[in-house]
């Protein structure tokens, strides 16, 4: 049976990248998205790809705490240990503390932290059990810098970095390896629209490959961040 890994918001972007990547090196994976007609668009063009694995789906709002609850309970009605988390799905809107728009804390907060904490609180139990398991958690160069128009994009990523590092010294003792990933620019839906060429960018790829490279070492080792930049240096 292949390993079983969970990766939230993977219709698009690095979350889609990281899909395609696990699937490729026959893990099946359970994903997540708001988008019904995106997840099932995705589930096929992968399933007919990747014929040696399976993509799984529930459409969630990651945001909410039911619905993360939803997920839970359809990852466990699988009856399989989960190998790998990945916690990706994410929000960026600009803005200044002093000025952005009432609720932008909250939004963002729910969707880039509450996410990842209760859905790895939902999972971790199991990979406690079998002592064995790798949850990443996906940062941003916002969680370690602060930037002039990150507003509460940064104070939600500096909290999603420091909840990856309490988790990896309370997994220890469990053998459960914690990774942050910590990427600069990459191309995604959310510099649609920028007049900055496509090469100034990272490939959501590559972040993928970065996974993968982690999650592939012995139970041995753990990469505890992995921080990527465009090669000619980050984006303001």
């Amino acid at each position: 049976m292949n390993p079983l890994v969970v990766v939230t918001g993977g219709t698009k972007g690095i979350g889609r990248a990281i899909v395609e990547r696990f699937l490729k090196g026959k893990c099946d994976v359970i994903t997540c998205a708001r988008n019904n007609k995106d997840l099932s668009s995705l589930q096929q063009e992968m399933n007919n790809l990747y014929t040696e694995s399976q993509l799984f789906y529930k459409t969630a709002d990651m945001s909410v705490r039911e619905e993360v609850n939803g997920f839970v309970a359809f990852i466990q009605s699988m009856n399989r240990p989960v190998m790998v988390l990945i916690n990706n799905t994410g929000v960026f809107i600009p803005g200044q503390i002093h000025n952005e728009e009432e609720g932008t804390l909250e939004k963002m907060i729910e969707t880039n932290v509450y996410s990842a904490y209760h859905l790895t609180r939902g999972i971790i139990g199991g990979m406690m059990e079998q002592k064995k398991g790798h949850v990443f958690n996906i940062c941003s160069t916002a969680s370690i810098t602060a930037y002039t128009n990150g507003g509460s994009y940064c104070i939600s990523k500096f909290a999603l970095l420091g909840m990856t590092k309490v988790l990896r010294e309370e997994m220890k003792p469990y053998q459960i390896k914690v990774t942050a990933v910590i990427p600069g620019a990459t191309y995604t839906d959310s510099w649609q629209g920028t007049d900055l060429p496509q090469e100034r960018f990272m490939d959501s790829q590559d972040v993928a490959e970065s996974i993968w490279a982690a999650h592939s070492l012995s139970p041995r080792s753990v990469i505890e961040e992995i921080l990527i930049r465009p090669q000619l240096g980050d984006l303001d």
